[in-house]
């Protein structure tokens, strides 16, 4: 089969490589979609391989149909021959097939083509653990997801709306802001001319303070926004984007009982990350099927492009989603 390497100068290559051999309690999976994450941006650069197991390159989502079973699979899941599934992996979706044990497979959403179906394993995931499991989001109550114009806030929001929550955000322009209105936040800070610190203390003064930060930016923002949440309110940083220090004053989180939570998705146990899928698919799945939460897709590109769609990412050009599509539906 063909997968997309790294050569020596960064170089994306689409070369043969040896064929998955799939375990016991594995599918093979004919890969039709792989969707880009940050962290293949990282894994290029040699920063963020691969962990111990999963091929050496990238790709950390999919969606295509099982070709293959392990044999212990008509015993231990549902899963056949034929079966339209996307997945969560921890490397080697930029590929024609991978092999998935059984647990990291979800089925795809009713209605979904290849294409969007393959933008929803690691970017829901990560929504749904850092609002929901970590951050104990409820209905009525207020997120604050930074950076809304990257590709996880254009699921971590709406997902948050669906749920009855009230969302706000944070870009680096009007123009920015104006495109990601239909993701539907309630508050869009424009954090190049307004002060985060200052719209969250205004917003705690009028009774609606942030309940949960979902932040992937992090840094001197974080310290001064932090006063600011409601009583027991969760801070979840998921990556330091905008800088790896910041100061803490620790007066309101003792007195308010906040918690600064540190999450990635990445590490976890695999029977924690299969717990999350099982729970997407229960919550999160008939949401979509009914269009509450749509899944929001920038750009596709064929698999060869892969270089061009990385550019994209680089530049943060793109609002949703960029998938590459490596064989038709």
């Amino acid at each position: 089969m063909k997968a997309m390497l790294v050569d020596e100068n960064k170089n994306l290559v689409w070369s043969d490589v040896p064929d998955p051999v799939i375990g016991n309690d594995e599918v093979l999976v004919k890969i039709y979609a792989a969707a880009l994450n940050s962290a293949d941006l990282l894994q290029r650069q040699g920063k963020y391989p691969s962990p111990a197991g999963c091929p050496e390159w990238m790709g950390l989502e999919v969606a295509g149909i099982i070709v293959q079973t392990g044999k212990d699979i008509p015993q231990i899941s549902d899963w056949k021959l034929g079966d339209r599934v996307c997945a969560l992996l921890g490397g080697g979706g930029y590929a024609e097939y991978v092999a998935v044990k059984y647990d990291m497979l979800m089925p795809i959403p009713k209605g979904l083509s290849m294409v969007e179906a393959a933008s929803l394993p690691e970017a829901y995931a990560t929504s749904y653990l850092n609002l929901f499991v970590e951050g104990h989001l409820e209905a009525g109550q207020t997120a604050f997801i930074p950076a809304g114009a990257s590709g996880l806030a254009s699921v971590a929001i709406p997902m948050a709306k669906a749920f009855g929550a009230r969302v706000i955000t944070s870009v680096l322009s009007d123009e920015i802001a104006e495109k990601i209105k239909p993701l539907g936040a309630d508050i869009i800070i424009n954090s190049t001319v307004q002060k985060v610190e200052e719209i969250l203390e205004a917003e705690e003064k009028n009774g609606t303070p942030i309940n949960v930060s979902m932040d992937c930016l992090s840094g001197e923002t974080l310290g001064k926004s932090l006063p600011y949440m409601a009583r027991g309110g969760y801070w979840i940083v998921i990556s330091t984007l905008a800088g790896t220090e910041t100061n803490i004053l620790l007066r309101p989180l003792l007195t308010k009982g906040l918690h600064l939570v540190g999450s990635m998705l990445r590490n976890r146990l695999p029977q924690f990350k299969a717990y999350v899928l099982s729970e997407l698919v229960k919550n999160v799945w008939p949401k979509i099927e009914s269009g509450a939460i749509k899944p929001s897709i920038y750009q596709v590109l064929p698999i060869e492009k892969a270089a061009e769609a990385h550019s994209i990412l680089e530049r943060s050009e793109n609002i949703g989603k960029v998938v590459l599509s490596v064989c038709d539906e």
